[in-house]
């Protein structure tokens, strides 16, 4: 019975950044033969709707949650009282399935949902949609932060975690940075909770993140419980055909048909990343004196966002500018579709925010990455993906809150026309071979998913065991 169709439960924190690697697993469980259904934490801002829309072969539930009992709390507060509260709903709803669920899969931010399946005896794992990396790092720092001063107060000093690359202070979870203050105590217990789950399923691959992977391997990361048996399936990404489901091709892509190969850079930051006018402009000024080729995506600046919901670019970026780049340069307001930019021949390079899909993404692409973090675990997974992995090249300035132009122009230089940048694309073009083994058949991926359902299968056994 190994290899029968199992029904999976995903659940998802809030937000899109957190729903859409759920949706790519479940696109995976649905490929393997698997059932899955996604249940969304009743959405104010639409996220599942549109996610169910573009995916109509997922089941999609909503749960009608009470409200954050403290509307005025910090974003991360509001969504951890919100995920607690929602455990009657999603027992409800899992009590209320027409075959019980095998598993629930949870996002790494709802471990009290751990609590429900405990009540249930259904067995639950974690999906971390981020670096091993990561992991291993959250799992550690409830252990660690206590005997360190706040990390905002140490500036560059490292942060050591056992088995891991030391850390500067100020490149750590963004959350953290203040030790005293409600957002750490939030995400300090949540880290502490994710070591009760049964095992954890993690968006990467093991030929990508060996001194991690050792590292929970060896349980040095929770010293005071075994650590959870670690699954690396991915990557996992969305395939970047959007043409595919009958959607209109969005014209950068045309533009880009018409540049030449690898010779332009794109510059993506994520549903979150919007920069003042002024980085505007030296992002502006970065990309003219370079000379190269680029596809920029822009959003207004943070203060500006509800007031110019569409950035007004004349108005933004230096005088003249976009008529003195026409024809080597594109400027697109706010969305770009960037699985596709990312897979496109002409792209050549990729300034990311080093959020861990676009690396992915990236990397099942082959290509170069110049790093520029910008909020939560990016500055750590830029460490990582600069320092042990070699697939990018830093920005500097990025932690003081301004990269200079002349910055700028020199890691596009640096990337498109060095030598350094030649070894850099033959390293992402050896890992984009190893990702795309890891998930081809008898891959290591292929066999970690292969070993969690054996797992799941052996955890049915002990709870028929226990009820018998």
């Amino acid at each position: 019975m190994a290899a029968s169709a199992k029904t999976f439960v995903l659940y998802p924190s809030l937000g899109v950044g957190h729903l859409i690697p759920m949706v790519e697993l479940a696109k995976h469980l649905l490929r393997r033969g698997h059932s899955a259904v996604v249940a969304v934490v009743d959405p104010p801002d639409g996220d599942a709707a549109s996610a169910a829309a573009a995916n109509p072969s997922i089941a999609f539930r909503l749960l009608a949650v009470p409200p954050s009992p403290d509307p005025a709390a910090h974003p991360v507060r509001r969504a951890h009282d919100t995920l607690r509260l929602a455990n009657p709903a999603l027992r409800a709803f899992l009590r209320a399935l027409p075959a019980p669920a095998d598993a629930l899969l949870l996002d790494m931010f709802c471990v009290d949902a751990l609590d429900v399946a405990a009540d249930l005896a259904l067995p639950a794992y974690f999906f971390f949609a981020s670096a091993a990396s990561d992991l291993a790092v959250f799992l550690n720092l409830p252990y660690l932060y206590p005997g360190l001063p706040s990390f905002r107060d140490m500036g560059d000093a490292l942060v050591r975690c056992p088995g891991l690359p030391p850390i500067r202070a100020v490149d750590m979870l963004v959350t953290v940075q203040d030790k005293e203050s409600d957002l750490t105590k939030v995400r300090l217990y949540q880290f502490k909770r994710i070591a009760e789950a049964r095992g954890v399923l993690v968006n990467t691959f093991d030929w990508l993140e060996p001194t991690a992977l050792k590292a929970l391997a060896d349980g040095v990361c929770v010293p005071d419980r075994p650590t959870p048996r670690i699954y690396c399936i991915g990557p996992l990404v969305n395939s970047g055909d959007a043409s595919a489901g009958g959607e209109k091709r969005h014209e950068c892509l045309a533009w880009l048909d018409a540049q030449p190969e690898k010779s332009v850079v794109f510059l993506c930051f994520g549903s979150k990343g919007a920069f003042s006018a002024a980085q505007l402009k030296e992002i502006a000024r970065g990309l003219e004196s370079s000379g190269h080729r680029f596809l920029w995506a822009v959003r207004s600046p943070p203060a500006e966002q509800r007031e110019f919901p569409e950035p007004d670019l004349e108005r933004l970026l230096p005088a003249g500018f976009l008529e003195r780049t026409r024809g080597r340069g594109m400027v697109v307001k706010n969305w770009v579709p960037q699985a596709e930019v990312v897979r496109h021949a002409a792209t050549g390079a990729f300034v990311t925010h080093c959020g861990w899909n676009s690396a992915l993404e990236a990397i099942m692409s082959g290509l170069p990455m110049i790093c520029w973090p910008l909020y939560a675990e990016q500055a750590q997974n830029k460490v990582f993906m600069v320092e042990e992995m070699k697939i990018a090249v830093p920005l500097e300035g990025y932690e003081k809150g301004t990269v200079k132009a002349e910055e700028i122009e020199a890691k596009l230089r640096l990337v498109m026309e060095t030598e350094e940048g030649r070894k850099l694309r033959e390293m992402l073009a050896a890992a984009r071979k190893m990702a795309s083994d890891a998930i081809g058949d008898g891959g290591s991926s292929e066999v970690a998913f292969a070993e969690f359902l054996r797992d799941l299968e052996s955890s049915s056994m002990e709870n028929e065991g226990c009820n018998n």
